[in-house]
């Protein structure tokens, strides 16, 4: 097993599948944390980890608050809407405040694309990308990779499709990385409007048949449809998306009766999803979430232990 060098997590894109494996067996070992009566080890006791977050978020900043206080580290959390960025602060200014006061992880997320490693080229702390744009949300694709080898035993060789907004979702080019990384084959299916032009060279399979999608698929990984960001008429009505591409009941049963349905919250019932679909059997939603504190959990003291090799 290689050892980890590096300082920063930005993304999933510069990752060896070595190094993504050691992501991924070093949450293995920090799962069972949250099973004891007292859920911390010493791991990064004296250390600070900042949550800097430009944009709103439940899942991710309290699964990184989280998972920093079970390495017990010290945590504190940056609302940019009472800071002084509001006055007119540059993010990299905010960064190098940050580590003037001895902090020693930036976990950001930005509503730029490049904002993280942008952040990470300028100070000498360690810095987590908590999703940055419609670039990459690396630890929500090695959280659902994770799970994903939890309930099936691999990835290699794996049929994953992923439904739904691909155009605007940071989700969908981090999994994609990191799954055709680990040997899984991956179709992404939408609307034509919204494929990005040129995502074949990713190394998947494009298609806009939702039928055909889930026939062959051992997961579906269902994006939430992004309607904040619409610009115009590019979106379709969401009665409109839910009759031709929801994930429902009735489309399920056409599917592998135990394909693992997921999805990275905060969930549209009824635009992308069905209540039905998840809240059913094969939904592995809320095992996302809780497999979220163990991966956050070996990225932050991955990154820490690489700062202090440097």
């Amino acid at each position: 097993m290689i050892k980890w060098q590096r300082k920063d997590l930005v993304g999933l894109e510069d990752l060896s599948k070595e190094e993504i494996e050691l992501i991924l067996s070093t949450a293995e070992s920090f799962k069972e944390v949250s099973a004891r009566a007292i859920k911390k080890v010493p791991a990064l006791r004296g250390k600070t980890v900042v949550n800097l977050f430009y944009e709103p978020s439940t899942r991710t900043r309290v699964s990184f608050e989280v998972a920093a206080k079970r390495l017990s580290a010290d945590v504190i959390n940056i609302s940019t809407e009472t800071s002084s960025v509001k006055k007119g602060e540059t993010l990299i200014d905010t960064g190098k405040n940050i580590q003037a006061l001895n902090a020693d992880i930036i976990v950001i997320r930005h509503n730029s694309s490049g904002a993280a490693a942008m952040l990470a080229r300028n100070v000498d702390i360690s810095v987590v990308n908590a999703g940055d744009g419609w670039h990459e949300h690396p630890t929500q694709a090695l959280l659902d990779i994770f799970t994903l080898k939890e309930k099936l035993g691999r990835i290699k060789g794996l049929n994953v499709s992923i439904v739904g907004d691909i155009a605007h979702s940071r989700v969908a080019r981090s999994n994609i990385w990191g799954l055709t990384k680990l040997g899984a084959k991956v179709t992404v299916c939408a609307p034509k409007v919204l494929i990005p032009p040129g995502i074949e060279e990713m190394g998947v399979v494009v298609t806009d048949n939702i039928d055909e999608a889930l026939k062959k698929a051992d997961a579906v990984n269902i994006l939430r449809m992004q309607f904040e960001r619409d610009e115009g008429t590019a979106f379709p009505e969401q009665l409109e998306y839910f009759k031709a591409f929801g994930v429902t009941r009735e489309r399920l049963q056409k599917a592998k009766k135990d394909i693992v349905v997921m999805h990275p919250g905060p969930l549209n019932r009824g635009v992308e999803i069905s209540s039905e679909v998840a809240d059913g059997t094969n939904s592995v939603i809320l095992e996302q979430v809780t497999n979220g504190i163990a991966v956050r959990m070996a990225v932050l003291f991955l990154v820490a232990q690489g700062r202090d090799k440097k």
